[in-house]
């Protein structure tokens, strides 16, 4: 079926790897044709259809089957769509499983995941190098991004702000192992030819970072075009207003579809376990060199972890930020548990039979994201 499969289709990243998944839908599903969500509003979506693009809702039986917020679509998920008969829309009667997903925590008092981005195989990091530049928030986004699945890149924009961008990318790199770090400046022209790498066509890409990072005009310089409007930072704090109101996913003309999200200005965090022990891979590797398994890395003996403290081979600033994190994520899951308890009434609904992807089977995801 794959190759019969019209051009806006694939264009929007349909390979053989979805051609499969679809393969293994129930035929309930497969009744119907695979779509893309592009763009999400308040109560509807844009969705890259067979036919092309169109406006899109669930229908009726998914609001009564879904059982949480993260059971509705998200831009870059794959769904099953309907186009109705000589209308420029189409009914959303499944979503197919994840292979990544960036998650925030919803607004209100229940403790609900909603998913942000869906399918994203990169996810760009976009930290100023101006008052806004922080090591600090750039790990707690590192928890995000190896938490969804998606690889994280730290994108530093505005280098033509700094006399000295290499130095900061080298602090960025020393608190970001393995992961690739790069200074960019859409104004000075710089810097693209090292993202060439990411943008190939089907990838997908995510865009997050505090408003005033320059994710809007990062989205217009890569597509050569004024995709998203922008404004100015406030002097006094170098912080953004916001400019993007939804989340869109943008098809650049090297094939490559990149997602603009709004500014996040807090990063709370939940159960991320994974994210967080990636996010501090050097930390845990010297943990395992610890002569006690229990060692709480601060007066015992033999303590790897306090010995690079000595030595100068880490720094203080990310010890502390490890030890913080980890004691937020462990209060968040207390939190969660105690909401999930028995008692709690919703924990009585009854969830609809779903498949089950990869980042659907992560216990207790992810992290809460505050709009500005």
């Amino acid at each position: 079926m794959y190759p019969n499969r019209q051009e806006s289709l694939k264009t929007y990243g349909w390979n053989e790897d979805w051609e499969r998944a679809w393969t293994g839908m129930p035929e309930s599903v497969r009744r119907y044709s695979p779509a893309r969500v592009i763009a999400q509003f308040s109560h509807s979506y844009a969705v890259m259809t067979v036919q092309g693009p169109c406006n899109a809702i669930v229908t009726g039986k998914f609001e009564f089957m879904a059982a949480k917020r993260a059971d509705y679509p998200a831009v870059g998920d794959w769904v099953a769509a309907e186009p109705l008969p000589n209308e420029s829309r189409a009914v959303i009667h499944a979503v197919l499983p994840r292979r990544t997903a960036m998650a925030r925590r919803a607004a209100g008092s229940v403790p609900e995941d909603q998913i942000v981005g869906a399918n994203l195989d990169y996810l760009f990091i976009v930290n100023a190098l101006n008052r806004d530049f922080n090591v600090r928030k750039i790990e707690r986004y590192l928890i995000l991004a190896w938490e969804s699945g998606a690889a994280p890149v730290v994108l530093l924009t505005k280098a033509d702000l700094c006399e000295s961008p290499e130095s900061f990318a080298a602090e960025v790199g020393n608190a970001a192992p393995g992961v690739p770090v790069h200074c960019v400046s859409a104004l000075a022209e710089t810097g693209k030819e090292a993202l060439e790498a990411y943008l190939k066509p089907g990838a997908t890409i995510g865009i997050a970072g505090s408003s005033g990072a320059g994710k809007s005009t990062l989205l217009n310089w890569l597509a050569g075009a004024e995709l998203q409007s922008t404004q100015g930072i406030r002097e006094d704090d170098a912080r953004g207003r916001h400019t993007t109101t939804h989340r869109e996913l943008f098809l650049l003309e090297s094939g490559a579809l990149v997602m603009d999200t709004p500014g996040m200005r807090e990063l709370q965090l939940s159960e991320a376990q994974d994210g967080w022990q990636q996010a501090f891979s050097d930390i845990e590797e010297l943990a395992g060199s610890c002569r006690f398994r229990d060692c709480r890395h601060e007066a015992e003996a033999g303590c790897a972890v306090t010995e690079a403290l000595a030595s100068g081979e880490l720094d203080p600033k990310r010890f502390a930020n490890y030890k913080k994190t980890a004691r937020e994520l462990a209060r968040q899951a207390r939190k969660e548990k105690a909401a999930s308890s028995p008692s709690d009434k919703r924990s009585k609904k009854t969830a609809r039979p779903r498949s089950a992807g990869k980042a659907d089977l992560r216990p207790g995801k992810l992290i809460c994201l505050l709009d500005d």
